[in-house]
């Protein structure tokens, strides 16, 4: 199922991009720290553990009630191993970080996915939205533990399918937190993150590398990557997928995605795609003001190309019948980024409906 949006459009301001980019990655981190460290410290001080305390102290909703970083214990592997099952790649530890909402007793949660550029500040206004709904958040950091810092300009650096280990392994953590409920879970990821939220929703990956017990009540990816085809990608679990694009995006074109959605309806699947006009790549960072739209330079991107599961787990370029590198001719370069303020809010009131529904929410 296909939905189109309408909204405003973007304002260019080319070459601002990067400059942009990181110091709003600075300024959501350090606002991070800011708003965590302001609210530890009053809590600490004035024993705060409820949220009518925390609001006869006139601390915000959108403010965690407590804040808790996790190791999580995981793999490095390539799309190949991932792909046949084989778990000998190279352990590594990545990093969660457990934003806990204001209230009492199990929580529903949102586990966040990162893209290419790491955990930047699109992450920090999803949190807080989410813990102003009272429902509690969880940030995989899947880079920083392998010594990563982006990979967009050379994305072979790491396995895409890295990330859906690191979001089950993630699993395993909160199942055993007394603050998550089980059965309100939800995974949420943008770009790589994005794609790696789209198939984790796959049965065969849970049953091979899901090890927690647990199932999301539901999957959102933004913006995804889904220009490769998977053996058996059509049999998802029983969840809803809700699928969130831009219709100019050039660094993960919606096409594609359309593409998969229609197989997924075709097999029963309960999949939406919400497509928005004037939303280039990375659209939600409207919700932070930014109405722009620039180029990612030497940024890499399979928007050309066609890319399927073969024997024994190799991906394969589908044109040339060869295993795919990203020096393959396809591979391209450039594409363009920005921000939507209008398509991003209107983005944050489907996602917030959505799971104020699904999570049963007043």
């Amino acid at each position: 199922m296909k939905r189109y949006v309408d909204a405003g459009p973007a304002r260019p301001a080319a070459r601002m991009y990067l400059d942009l980019g990181c110091a709003t990655v600075r300024a959501g981190r350090s606002s991070i720290r800011t708003i965590a460290a302001a609210a530890m410290a009053v809590i600490a001080t004035f024993g705060i553990a409820s949220v009518g305390s925390a609001d006869a102290q006139g601390i915000t909703t959108d403010v965690p009630a407590r804040i808790e970083m996790y190791a999580i214990p995981s793999l490095t592997l390539s799309d190949r191993q991932f792909l046949s099952g084989d778990d000998g790649g190279k352990p590594v530890t990545v990093v969660g970080e457990l934003r806990v909402a204001q209230g009492s007793g199990r929580l529903p949660v949102v586990v966040l996915m990162h893209g290419s550029g790491g955990v930047g500040a699109n992450i920090a206004a999803w949190s807080r939205t989410f813990n102003a709904m009272g429902v509690s958040t969880f940030v995989i950091d899947g880079f920083t533990g392998r010594g990563i810092t982006t990979t967009s300009t050379n994305q072979a650096q790491l396995g895409r399918l890295n990330f859906i280990m690191d979001i089950y392994h993630a699993l395993d953590v909160l199942a055993k937190h007394p603050r998550v409920d089980p059965e309100r879970i939800v995974l949420m990821g943008f770009s790589r993150g994005g794609q790696a939220a789209l198939y984790a929703s796959l049965e065969r990956f849970h049953k091979r590398w899901n090890t927690s017990g647990l199932q999301f009540a539901a999957y959102i990816p933004f913006y995804p990557d889904c220009a490769t085809t998977y053996l058996a990608d059509t049999d998802v679990v029983a969840r809803p997928i809700r699928i969130f694009h831009g219709g100019p995006d050039d660094y993960n074109p919606v096409a594609t995605c359309k593409a998969f959605v229609e197989r997924l309806t075709a097999a029963g699947r309960d999949v939406t795609l919400t497509e928005y006009p004037d939303s280039p790549h990375g659209f939600d960072l409207g919700l932070l003001g930014a109405n722009m739209l620039a180029v990612a330079t030497k940024a890499q991107t399979v928007r050309n190309c066609r890319i399927k599961e073969g024997d024994g787990g190799m991906l394969m370029n589908a044109e040339t019948g060869q295993p795919f590198t990203y020096q393959d001719a396809c591979v391209e370069f450039d594409p363009h980024v920005g921000g939507n303020p209008a398509t991003a809010e209107a983005a944050r009131r489907a996602v917030t409906d959505f799971l104020r529904a699904l999570f049963k929410l007043s």
